[in-house]
């Protein structure tokens, strides 16, 4: 197939090397600017799981990468999504299939119900997470750590699910099934219940930039406040008619740990790979990305649903605190939604269109 990926960071080259490694024709787009310019003459090196020299494309804007793919992969941090998705929309073509990697804050109805009103027939994928975990190494090489074993995907429209299905199995491997719809998917993504606490409660060290392995500093007081966020997480999906898994599934299904609570999970994976290490930069994404497009999307479901958000709530005014931003003015996503006048069962019916 020809794909366009939308990006050039690590989760962008590592999906390229992949897609490329695996026969397809790949065009990457750097919304941001040149950070893929050294591919135009040097190969993309893979490391890690996967070991592989590819040769992709670069793409100079939205309209050429849109021209020549069937598939497009989003894989920028969320708080570009609005600005990439604006850019796509007015140059996507009926038949087209646009996967995002990885979905949160409904960036995945925003676009569908948008490309709807210009009139245009696509079909919108929502990963929870990335397939794959990755560092970027240079411009022109990525390290691929894990590819996730198992992963949930779903459509808008929903009747094109296992079409989606079977379109990610064939691209990334046998290891997708299917979610209820993008609402699931968003809830899956458990990024923002770990990351909010685990910087905050490190916080000294990222802004001292030590060096700081992820998961020894997920000591068992602060997976105890990961823990209370994650069961506001599943009240929320409970309160929409739909099951996530439990944030120790979701270790045991990425990284096939058997520790059953989360500290011994962080401590077996501390054990097994040593690390990622934490942020060194207090612009982290842990805040930055997770708190206004996670926890904030949250909490607005939360009122939706009559869902009980205080521990989420606090992580978010301890974020404020902190760094001094309003995280809620930060989500660009939110208003066009229109999420403060919806019902459920008004947000159920256009996930599930």
């Amino acid at each position: 197939m020809n794909i366009g990926i939308v990006g050039s960071g690590a989760v962008a080259l590592a999906s390229a090397a992949w897609l490329a490694h695996g026969g397809h024709k790949v065009n990457v787009w750097s919304p941001t600017g040149h950070n893929a310019d050294a591919l135009r003459d040097e190969p993309l090196s893979a490391s890690g799981v996967l070991t592989t020299q590819v040769r992709v494309g670069v793409v100079d804007n939205a309209a050429a990468l849109t021209e020549a793919a069937d598939v497009l992969l989003i894989a920028v941090i969320v708080n570009a999504h609005r600005r990439v998705m604006d850019a796509l929309l007015p140059h996507l073509r009926d038949g087209q299939t646009i996967i995002i990697s990885s979905m949160s804050s409904l960036s995945a109805l925003y676009l569908a119900e948008q490309a709807r009103q210009l009139g245009h027939d696509i079909t919108v994928a929502s990963w929870g997470t990335t397939v794959l975990t990755a560092r970027r190494q240079s411009d022109t090489h990525v390290k691929i750590m894990t590819c996730r074993v198992a992963l949930g995907v779903s459509a808008i429209p929903c009747r094109r699910t296992e079409a989606v299905v079977s379109l990610c199995n064939t691209l990334f491997g046998e290891r997708f099934t299917a979610q209820d719809n993008a609402l699931a998917s968003a809830l899956t993504n458990i990024n923002p219940v770990a990351h909010g606490p685990l910087a905050l409660y490190n916080w000294t060290r990222i802004e001292r930039a030590e060096h700081w392995p992820q998961y020894h500093y997920m000591t068992s007081m602060v997976s105890g406040a990961i823990k209370k966020l994650d069961a506001e997480r599943i009240a929320l999906a409970d309160a929409f008619g739909t099951r996530v898994r439990t944030i120790e599934q979701h270790f045991a299904q990425s990284f096939s740990t058997s520790a059953e609570n989360l500290s011994g999970i962080a401590d077996e994976l501390h054990a097994t790979r040593g690390g990622p290490p934490g942020p060194t930069d207090v612009a982290t994404r842990f805040l930055a990305e997770d708190v206004p497009f996670g926890l904030i999307f949250n909490v607005a479901l939360g009122r939706i649903a009559g869902v009980d958000m205080t521990a989420t709530q606090a992580v978010i005014g301890n974020a404020a605190l902190i760094t001094d931003r309003d995280f809620t003015a930060e989500n660009d996503l939110l208003e066009p939604l229109m999420l403060a006048g919806e019902t459920v069962t008004g947000l159920l019916a256009r996930v599930n269109h």
